[in-house]
């Protein structure tokens, strides 16, 4: 019985309406021309400071989507020593310096092909430091098949089961070929970025050629397609995103991977990419905001201080939830409540924070730019909609 899409004779042919992604990849094209000329107009050394928070946005998030859990300011040390912008970081674990330098790479080598050599030094950096898993660095070998389960062991809910290990060498060369060609899979017809970023995410994700780590690196391939179409590391960060819509995400895989029409799977993809360049485009100006505003307080900010305002800025444009309060800022810092008051006094004083209410209302919100970004999808028709909303803390 025929349950999967690469079981089918068509395969790998999928079929999409084209016509149906029009509209958002014009937006898509629009979009990234704003971004890049935004990144472009930035004083020396912000592009890089960019790049660093992008990047570190991706590692952290597209590892939450598999259930790791990394310490922010491991990864972010990681991602500054593999741009050659800091000393390593001895706290930093595997995970984090492996998952820093595969995305770092990904935005060096984001124009050339990709190849073989190139996945499996991905993977191997990905399982850095996992002892428990076989054939790190390689192809999947064991003959067992490879499946996604959830429920009881004894009477599990198979969500996908990939081809079998002895078919991945071919299936790869085969994926391979057309990635780096950039044509359709039916036809010689050119595709736009956003199309030809979801089809690899699917394609990948439906070979599933590693034995851990398939989700992180799909998602890397579709950060190296887009930054292609782009001709600029890709300022995405599209596993934000992912993460706050999990369930969607992993609903739209599974459909697509029962069968050999693609289009759903690619409007939910176009609508994820829109919605998280909208939020890169806010995050860029929050960034930069950021910077400003620390170089501009310099030596006035002390320890405590410093310490509360790096918390706050964490959340991005998402908002630092429910404002700060001299509660928050004891136990954030230890000091006392009367310390704390009047250094939150002092923040606001110097502009750094606006304050709003009286007496045990009295909340403090950065003074910076909160824009959160806006849930983006493509219908059925191909229009593209978008609604206000609030991201998850």
């Amino acid at each position: 019985m025929e349950r999967w899409n690469w079981q089918r004779a068509e395969w790998p042919r999928l079929r999409f309406d084209a016509a149906v992604l029009d509209a958002a990849e014009e937006r898509f094209a629009a979009g990234c021309g704003a971004l890049l000329a935004r990144v472009r107009r930035v004083e020396p050394g912000e592009e890089e400071r960019v790049m660093v928070e992008r990047v570190v946005d991706e590692a952290i998030t597209t590892s939450t989507i598999e259930g790791e859990v990394l310490d922010r300011a491991s990864v972010q040390s990681s991602v500054r020593r593999a741009l050659s912008l800091g000393v390593p970081d001895p706290k930093a674990g595997d995970a984090e310096r492996g998952v820093s330098e595969l995305l770092v790479d990904v935005c060096r080598t984001f124009a050339l092909e990709l190849d073989e050599t190139t996945l499996c030094r991905w993977h191997a950096l990905v399982m850095r430091g996992r002892k428990d898993l076989p054939d790190v660095g390689r192809w999947r070998t064991r003959r067992e098949p490879m499946q996604v389960v959830s429920g009881r062991l004894d009477r599990p809910t198979v969500h996908f089961e990939a081809p079998p290990s002895t078919r991945v060498p071919a299936e790869m060369a085969r994926f391979l070929a057309w990635f780096n060609g950039g044509r359709a899979p039916a036809g010689n017809a050119r595709l736009g970025p956003l199309a030809r970023a979801g089809l690899a995410h699917l394609w990948f994700e439906s070979v599933h050629p590693f034995a851990d780590g398939n989700g992180r690196l799909g998602r890397a391939i579709s950060e190296k397609a887009l930054a292609q179409s782009m001709e600029h590391p890709s300022l995405t960060a599209i596993s934000p995103v992912i993460l706050a819509r999990r369930a969607e995400y992993y609903a739209a895989l599974a459909a697509a991977s029962r069968g050999m029409e693609a289009t759903a799977w690619l409007r939910w993809f176009a609508g994820a990419v829109l919605q998280a360049q909208a939020r890169a485009a806010a995050e860029v100006e929050f960034v930069l905001a950021k910077a400003r505003l620390l170089a501009r307080l310099g030596q006035q900010l002390n320890v405590r201080q410093e310490k509360a305002l790096l918390r706050m800025m964490e959340p991005g444009t998402a908002g630092f939830e429910g404002g700060m309060t001299a509660g928050k800022y004891v136990a954030l810092t230890r000091a006392s409540p009367a310390t704390a008051t009047r250094d939150l006094s002092e923040l606001a004083e110097a502009g750094a924070l606006l304050r709003t209410g009286e007496r045990r209302y009295v909340r403090y919100a950065l003074t910076l730019p909160v824009r959160p970004a806006p849930r983006i999808d493509v219908d059925e028709k191909g229009r593209v909609v978008v609604r206000a909303t609030r991201e998850p803390h």
